[in-house]
Formats: structure tokens, sequence, C-alpha cells
């Protein structure tokens, strides 16, 4: 049943293992059914937006039944989103206030709210500071969509060294806040206590001698941080400060040129790879072997558009990205 009690409408969503079996056979199928699945779950977000939340339903009013284009959506952005939080939201549960006081608490931070759901802030770069409501399936689509990537990234021979060497992963981010992050992996380490052997996280605003010193002491076959600080270990590494054998390592959140990748590469002497992503939409995107960053369509929808929010050719530098978070129904994000 839905939210306020209707009936959702059906989805590969699910568990993570049906999110990543149904993103390897969508990606295999090619382009076009990438597109049909994009089609197909903006759909029946826009359906069950409209029926569960105020916001969406007074948005969309008048518009036709079925919605396969997003372009057919009028466009809303993070501060008015914000404002009307209480009406955007699926689950009367979940309130403004209620959502406030809890992230006020960092002793709560991964904490289940009202039960179930994942909360997560972003810091306000942008002037508006977000407040994010995260369900199961928006866990289930990211847990499941980086085992179909992991998959494409590491080779038979490197998954075996991963499981025989314990799977150790490192990761280094912004702490002290209820960042999707932190936020993430501190309710994995509650609902999976074993896991916390094999998962460490790192704060970024830790002296450099210190997380040198913990690194080399965890020894993390896998390897997740800011480029920037990545550009960092990759001096310590080269310096001999830092010993680590890492399977893999992932730059996220900021930009990697093809030299800086190039650079760490050779002092980790593992592969580098990219994703692209953020509170509000989860994975976007993620590095090939050759450095390209890839939309995961089935998934997100992004648009480039100019001031008018009117598409701009290929090739064309946008003035803004609209994205649509497929995902995610507690608290929508369309475009």
């Amino acid at each position: 049943m839905g939210a306020r009690g209707e009936r959702v409408t059906g989805d590969r969503g699910g568990s993570a293992w049906r999110v990543w079996w149904d993103a390897r056979r969508t990606r295999r199928r090619g382009p076009e059914a990438v597109r049909r699945r994009q089609q197909e779950r903006l759909a029946e977000l826009v359906v069950f937006a409209r029926t569960n939340s105020p916001y969406y339903r007074r948005l969309y009013h008048g518009l036709p039944e079925r919605i396969e284009d997003v372009t057919a959506l009028p466009v809303t952005d993070k501060r008015a989103l914000m404002a009307s939080f209480d009406d955007v939201v699926t689950d009367p549960a979940v309130t403004r206030a209620a959502v406030d006081e809890f992230v006020a608490d960092p002793a709560r931070i991964g904490e289940p709210f009202a039960g179930k759901y994942l909360v997560a802030t972003t810091a306000g770069t942008t002037g508006t500071r977000g407040v994010f409501v995260l369900d199961d399936r928006y866990r289930a689509v990211t847990s499941g969509l980086m085992a179909r990537l992991s998959a494409d990234w590491l080779s038979p021979r490197e998954v075996v060294r991963l499981v025989v060497r314990g799977g150790r992963f490192a990761a280094v981010v912004a702490t002290g806040g209820h960042f999707l992050a932190v936020a993430t992996s501190t309710r994995e380490q509650r609902e999976r206590p074993r896991r916390h052997r094999r998962l460490r996280i790192l704060s970024i605003h830790r002296p450099l001698p210190e997380l040198v010193a913990e690194l080399n002491a965890f020894d993390p076959l896998l390897l997740g941080a800011y480029a920037s600080v990545l550009r960092l270990l990759a001096s310590e590494q080269q310096a001999g400060r830092l010993h680590l054998r890492p399977v893999l390592v992932l730059s996220t959140a900021e930009g990697l040129p093809p030299e800086e990748r190039i650079r760490l590469e050779r002092a980790f002497a593992a592969p580098v790879r990219e994703v692209y992503g953020c509170t509000e939409s989860g994975y976007a995107a993620s590095s090939c072997t050759e450095g390209w960053l890839h939309l995961i369509g089935d998934w997100v929808i992004l648009e480039p558009v100019d001031a008018e929010h009117r598409p701009v050719p290929p090739g064309t530098i946008s003035h803004t990205v609209l994205m649509t978070n497929l995902a995610n129904r507690v608290l929508p994000i369309i475009r």
C-alpha cells in the first residue's frame, strides 16, 4: 500500500539483488531498454506523487493521467520543495518540524527516522540547505547499483582477491552532520554489526598524519574519497608514508581530470573509477575504463537546460541541470 493508504504501482525496485539483476539485464539489452525502463518508472513515480503528495497533486493538476515524457512536467526547485516540505512528502508521519528536531542531534546520525527512513542533509552550498528523507527503495537501488558497477569495474581475479582479503572498505568523507555518506554507513553498521569490522569511516577533518596511520592499520581493499582527498593520499603513497594495496579506488563528489586519474592509478597500482551523484539523486553516473562518465539512465533523469529551462544541444554547456530521482518515493524529486 502507498504511504497514505493507496496501492503502490508495481516496479522492479525491491531488494538490492533485484535492482542489480534488473540493472544488469537492462544494460545488456541496450539504450532502448534503458529508455523504456526510465519511462515506466517516471510514469509510476508521477502517479504515486500525485496520489500521495498534496504538493504534486496541485502542481500536476490538469496534466494527462500518464506521463512518460519528463518535459511535460513543470519545473520545481530545492527552495520550493523545502518551503513546502510537509506537502511534498508522501508519508504524513514525516514533518519538517520532526525532521529538524532529528537532525539537530548528531547522536542520531544513521538512526531510522520514524522507524524506517534514512535522513540526510546537504551543506547548503547552493544557498538552500537540503533536508532529505530517503526510503528503503532508495537504499536498495543504491546498493544494487553499486553491486552492478563493481561487477563492471572488477575482474574475476580482483573479486577473488577482494574476498580472500576480507573485503575491507575505507571511506574518507565529511563528518559532523547527517551527511549522506556517513548517515548511510552508520545505518548499515547498526543493522549489520559484523560489517563494522570491514567498513571504516574516516573524517576529512582529521590531520593528514593521523589519517595515513589509520589507513595503514586498516589496510582497505576498497578506498573511497573525494578527488581532492585522493590527491593528498596519492602523494602520501608516493612519498612512502602510506602503504595501501587496494583493489579499487573510488573518486566521488568532485571532478577528476584525466591526468590526475592516471597519477592516482600509478600511485595505488589499482584502477580508479568515478561515481557522480548527490543526496537528491543517489548514483547518477559512473566512469568506464576510458574515464568517461555514463548516465545511469534507468534510475535517474538529467536534463541539461538553458536559463529558460529549455534543452540545450549536445556539446553545449548548460545553464543548469534538471534532475529526477526515480527511486525515492517518500520525498519525490522530479525536475
